[in-house]
């Protein structure tokens, strides 16, 4: 009798366990089972047309912008460009004379692209890839005039920022004579080279920026990273770029290094127009290019305004 009493309470027991040993095959079972369409979804990269619809709305957004607030942040983003060359060229100055100073001091290049990026001033080799994709979405002449009307407006204000930083920094004491040494230095170098040779180093350039650009959207939280990645390529490779380069050629010519007219008809023009080209052909247009069969066959581009 006591026996059949032990084995009565024992089964359940066994009973219990086998339920959740039961229990627990079911629950791997479930998180066995295929994933749902939508997390395959929200886990899968963006696709290229998801970046550049991205991209575009964000740059008709900022053609509506009123001229006063573009005019704003161009000048700041001009004035924080500055600091591409304080930093490269405080780094320039505490490093010894070796050939791999350039390798750590191009690293100071970043510090103004990422305060106007991660800012969100406005930076015209930027909007060469913003501002374009609308115009090539809806190809139609008001769409056009706002593109131009924005270039004319961030360009304009980021250059008044460049000459108003370089001449705070060559014509005061604000940074050491050794500092302000190093700055000469580099904006020398900024102006080596003819027109034709700063023309094709700025298309590189603007290809880069641009693309720097195209991947933000899916970047998350290694912004800072690519930014610095793409920019410390351009710092290292001696490419031009219009706003960054004009800081360093426009304190040259402050400090007596240079003429105006080496900063102006052999960079400043030439990078300008090899920004632009680097950014517009290589980037926008390319990039535009992948998606344009698949917005086209929805119906996606037109020649409505956008609303």
């Amino acid at each position: 009798m006591k026996d059949a009493m032990d084995q009565s309470t024992k089964r359940p027991d066994r009973d219990q366990r086998h339920t959740r040993a039961e229990r627990a095959k079911d629950d791997l079972g479930a998180s066995l089972e295929a994933p749902t369409f939508g997390e395959i979804k929200e886990r899968a990269p963006a696709s290229a047309r998801l970046v550049h619809e991205t991209i575009r709305a964000e740059g008709e957004a900022e053609m509506r912008r009123p001229v006063g607030s573009l005019a704003w942040s161009g000048l700041a983003a001009g004035l924080a460009m500055g600091f591409s060359l304080v930093v490269e060229g405080l780094l320039h100055a505490g490093l010894p004379d070796e050939p791999w100073r350039g390798l750590i001091s191009s690293f100071g290049y970043s510090v103004g692209f990422l305060i106007v990026i991660l800012g969100r001033q406005q930076l015209f080799t930027e909007s060469t890839l913003t501002v374009v994709l609308p115009a090539l979405h809806r190809r139609t002449a008001p769409v056009l005039l706002r593109m131009v009307r924005m270039w004319a407006v961030v360009l304009s204000a980021n250059l008044v920022g460049v000459v108003a930083f370089a001449a705070m920094a060559a014509l005061t004491d604000v940074f050491t004579p050794e500092a302000r040494a190093a700055f000469a230095e580099i904006g020398r170098a900024a102006l080596e080279g003819d027109a034709w040779t700063t023309f094709l180093r700025a298309i590189v350039a603007g290809w880069l920026i641009a693309l720097m650009v195209w991947l933000m959207p899916e970047a998350g939280s290694a912004r800072f990273l690519v930014i610095v990645t793409i920019t410390y390529v351009v710092a290292l490779a001696g490419l031009a770029h219009v706003i960054a380069g004009s800081v360093e050629a426009t304190f040259a010519a402050f400090a007596g290094d240079a003429s105006w007219r080496e900063v102006v008809v052999g960079f400043l023009l030439p990078a300008l127009a090899g920004n632009i080209v680097g950014g517009v052909t290589l980037t926008a247009l390319l990039n535009y290019g992948q998606v344009h069969a698949e917005l086209e066959n929805d119906g996606s581009v037109d020649g409505r305004e956008p609303d």
